[in-house]
């Protein structure tokens, strides 16, 4: 029979799929002895068994029933007993974490009784009717419905009425009153009174945190962190503690390192006299763990002697949640905390120091998602001026953005193309979709555990908190500084999530230290340490990758970056760039050449310029395989637009003047050759056999550019590479083209000139005939741009913006199948190329050259796929060198905070 019920005591971390992330660790917490209030988990089993059935499942309120009458042996009091009550909190607690995304509801077990009971037995009235008007307060909005602005209103209209400036300052008295307000407030609304029964109240709050898990926030968050919609959530029922009793009570959230940069200490927030949630929601502003070494010295030093235990079992960063009750610490939460890209490198690097990891776990353990961030540019100080505000330094980076005051407005306008920076007084789960869309994050209150902090480090999202100098007026749509500048809703703002400062206006920005590092070397005294781990990092991925990594570059000067940034050659070098420009004449004089003679000319005009591109590109790249691919685009592509040649044409006419013959010339070839689905039409390898002397130009001038290199004393590694190819018999005819050419360049300048010659697998066909095209290829390389719009049926340039973010927000997609691969559809056909193509040729080279090639995900699966290489742009080569290091550990630990 199948268990959906398990006691604290008898779980561990390593059951995290079963019981969730935070009962595991819970059970993990309770196994090491530390201080963990008794309670039970509900597994991600019974989950998904609502979900489907909508029921809960058979024998689940039995297990219930029996492990409640276990924790209630053990505090010697029942559930919303009378006189004593024990009183339980029912918490969310999926696989990986989703902060504040779903449910949690504290204080089951009050009614009307036992909140009496409660005031005696603590005798502390007050605290009694804040933990009753608490859990009406949840129970009602995540319950049963009633919107949560509602209780919010009935809030504030008390504290106005009062004249306290925060929750705080009612007293019983008061707080009693709102609980009247708050249950009438749910029999308006729902028609429903508040349950008064202990037992259905534990029940109704599991079903609602089995429920939460499709709350649309909680989707959305899915989307965004790439966490599957089939694990479902636990449920975790533990016995309350209090941090709301007095001054000798409170809550906090602690990190054994510092999220934001990694350094090492004790790093988190402290409220006396409040709740968990009161931490995290950024309500109240928080004090630091140094303040609470003053106030409770004694619960300090047990919370650091807890957080070193717990920073040594789990060998990483831990992330904890902690509650006084009258002098007593409890441990309510551990898990391995979210950090930002700087920390994660940071402490890979410290715990290999400290020989708590080895070095491929430290690698395994950052990802090239980060490494991106930490190339993205950075405020120029220099030229910053005042700033308007100074807060907390909650998500480094640096992001512009005009000034928007709620979540739908941030999401209407960046869905409009505009950048845009949410201010909040604070942020709740509900502003995830604006957290999402916009640049960067600025709110006046919270500290670095808050809810703003904790979502936008873990989406890498720009996050200034706790920016007390603002008042933030949403519904004025505004926000007001100490000296009085306002700043209205559009204002362009500039945010530094690494300095915790606001500046107006748009700020320049400037390389980060990582690009300068990668580019020559520089290393400044402020960033040794990020960039020091980075190389450690990049070092270690060089040392046990197997898949090298190439770039796509066009010029010279792209191919020394990329060299710089350490790739292994060029997979890709384009040669229709290098036909743009003043060279468009020579190529529309090729495409308008009546006789073989003059598209000669044409193309002898043509083959200097790129003999020359190719020189530079083999010199920057000496000594590596360069991989150019002969011409790929339609020829239309290279003449002017049909209407822009139709409209002057026309203009002329309506004025009475001759039109231009050159462009009624043109207009007759753009119209000779338009076609309706150019992608699909005469381009590639087609345009090789069909353009005579257009492969012989571009060949020729690949063999006089090795010639050139090797008598400068170079090692010039040209490979020749044929587009869209979908027959070998295509491959053949031109390889026998370039076979004669580079023959007589060798016979005519003395240089044996030996290219080799491959082609590109963007084409299904190509793919499913992989063994008889390696029969003359002597190499792959993966074109998975043109190979997904193929396989999917889709013109990329059309798809996206007609409905790619509907398949996205349906399912269809986990992700776009231009950014990662399709290992299903296109993956599948990678792998039957390469098995047919070494199964003809076993020493056949195979890389990929597609966007794909510097996506994080994209390549560990052509890493598992048995290719020799991915091509990227030379931006992207540091990301793609980590993840090639990273895919070759494939089953190492890692810091998984999702």
């Amino acid at each position: 029979m199948v268990r959906y019920v398990y006691d604290f005591t008898e779980g561990g971390r390593d059951q995290a799929g079963l019981l969730g992330g935070k009962g595991s660790n819970l059970a993990e917490m309770t196994r090491l002895g530390l201080p963990v209030p008794p309670g039970f988990t509900l597994t991600t089993d019974a989950c998904r068994v609502f979900l489907a059935t909508g029921a809960e499942p058979e024998g689940m309120a039995r297990e219930v029933s029996e492990h409640l009458t276990a924790v209630e042996s053990a505090a010697g009091r029942r559930l919303g007993q009378p006189d004593d009550p024990l009183l339980l909190s029912v918490r969310s607690g999926a696989r990986f974490s989703m902060p504040g995304m779903m449910e949690t509801i504290l204080d089951i077990g009050l009614n009307d009784d036992s909140v009496l009971g409660l005031a005696k037995v603590s005798g502390n009235e007050r605290f009694a009717w804040d933990s009753y008007r608490r859990l009406v307060q949840m129970f009602g909005s995540t319950v049963m419905g009633v919107d949560g602005a509602l209780f919010e209103q009935a809030l504030a209209l008390l504290k106005d009425l009062r004249g306290a400036p925060d929750d705080v300052h009612l007293d019983a008295a008061d707080l009693a009153q709102l609980v009247e307000t708050y249950k009438n407030l749910i029999h308006l609304e729902t028609g429903e009174y508040f349950p008064q029964s202990p037992a259905e109240q534990l029940r109704r709050a599991i079903l609602a945190v089995f429920r939460s898990w499709n709350a649309e926030r909680a989707r959305l968050y899915r989307r965004r962190e790439h966490i599957p919609d089939d694990l479902g959530t636990a449920v975790n029922v533990q016995r309350m503690v209090f941090g709301n009793l007095g001054p000798d009570s409170g809550s906090g959230v602690a990190f054994t390192r510092d999220p934001a940069t990694g350094r090492p200490g004790l790093y988190g927030d402290y409220l006396q006299n409040a709740q968990g949630e009161d931490v995290v929601s950024g309500i109240r502003n928080t004090v630091s763990l140094a303040d609470l070494e003053r106030l409770d010295p004694r619960s300090y030093a047990q919370l650091r002697e807890h957080m070193g235990t717990l920073e040594r079992h789990y060998r990483d960063l831990c992330d904890i949640e902690f509650t006084i009750e009258r002098g007593t610490l409890w441990m309510l939460q551990t898990r391995v905390g979210k950090r930002t890209a700087e920390a994660a490198f940071a402490i890979a690097a410290e715990l290999t120091d400290e020989g708590l990891v080895t070095a491929d776990e430290a690698l395994a353990r950052v990802s090239g998602e980060g490494l991106a961030r930490l190339m993205f540019p950075r405020f120029d100080s220099t030229a910053t001026g005042e700033p308007l505000a100074h807060g907390i330094a909650a998500s480094p980076g640096a992001a512009v953005g005009a000034a928007v005051f709620d979540s739908a407005e941030a999401v209407r306008r960046a869905a409009a193309g505009d950048q845009v920076v949410l201010v909040r007084q604070e942020t709740t789960p509900d502003d995830l979709p604006g957290m999402v869309a916009a640049q960067a994050v600025l709110t006046s209150r919270g500290g670095k555990t808050s809810h703003a902090a904790v979502v936008a480090r873990g989406m890498g999202k720009v996050c200034v908190c706790g920016a007390e100098e603002l008042a933030v007026d949403t519904g004025a749509r505004r926000l007001t500084t100490r000296d009085g500048t306002v700043v209205e809703e559009g204002t362009v703002l500039s945010v530094d999530g690494s300095a915790g400062a606001v500046y107006l206006g748009t700020v320049p920005l400037v390389d980060s230290a990582v690009i300068r590092y990668l580019e020559d070397g520089a290393v400044d005294e402020a960033s040794a340490q990020v960039v020091d781990a980075v190389a450690r990092a990049l070092d270690r991925a060089d040392t046990v990758s197997r898949l090298e990594v190439r770039a796509n570059a066009d010029t010279p000067e792209d191919a020394a970056r990329a060299r710089r940034f350490g790739a292994c050659g060029i997979g890709l070098c384009r040669t229709e760039h290098m036909f743009l420009g003043e060279r468009r004449k020579l190529v529309e004089e090729m495409i308008l050449a009546a006789t073989d003679a003059e598209r000669d000319r044409a193309l002898q005009a043509l083959l200097p310029l790129q003999r020359q591109d190719f020189a530079g590109i083999l010199e920057a790249m000496d000594g590596l395989p360069v991989t150019i691919r002969l011409l790929d685009p339609p020829l239309h592509e290279f003449l002017p637009d049909r209407t822009e040649l139709a409209t002057r044409i026309a203009a002329a006419e309506a004025r009475g003047d001759r039109p231009d013959p050159h462009d009624a010339e043109l207009l007759d070839a753009v119209n000779r050759m338009h076609e309706e689905n150019p992608m699909l039409g005469l381009r590639g390898v087609r345009l090789g056999l069909v353009v005579p002397g257009l492969v012989a130009m571009q060949v020729r001038a690949v063999a006089e550019a090795v010639v050139a290199r090797t008598r400068a004393g170079g090692a010039p590694r040209a490979e020749i590479m044929v587009p869209l190819v979908g027959d070998v018999t295509e491959l053949r005819l031109v390889r026998e083209d370039v076979a004669r050419v580079l023959a007589e360049v060798s016979e005519e300048s003395g240089v044996a000139v030996a290219c080799p010659v491959g082609t590109m697998i963007e084409l299904p066909r190509a793919a499913l005939t992989a063994g008889r095209i390696a029969e003359e290829a002597e190499f792959f390389s993966f074109g998975t741009n043109d190979l997904t719009q193929t396989t999917w049926g889709f013109s990329r340039d059309d798809v996206e913006a007609a409905f790619f973010s509907a398949y996205l927000d349906k399912g269809v997609f986990p992700a776009s199948p231009f950014e990662t691969i399709d290992r299903d559809g296109v993956g599948r056909l990678v792998r039957i190329g390469v098995e047919e193509g070494r199964a003809t040729r076993p020493d056949l080279k195979i890389g990929v050259c597609g966007e794909h090639g510097g996506d994080p995900e994209s390549v560990h699966f052509f890493h598992a796929a048995g290719l020799d290489y991915v091509s990227c742009s030379p931006f992207r080569v540091p990301v793609a060198r980590l993840e090639a290091g990273r895919a070759a550990l494939e089953g190492t630990d890692v810091s998984d905070t999702r």
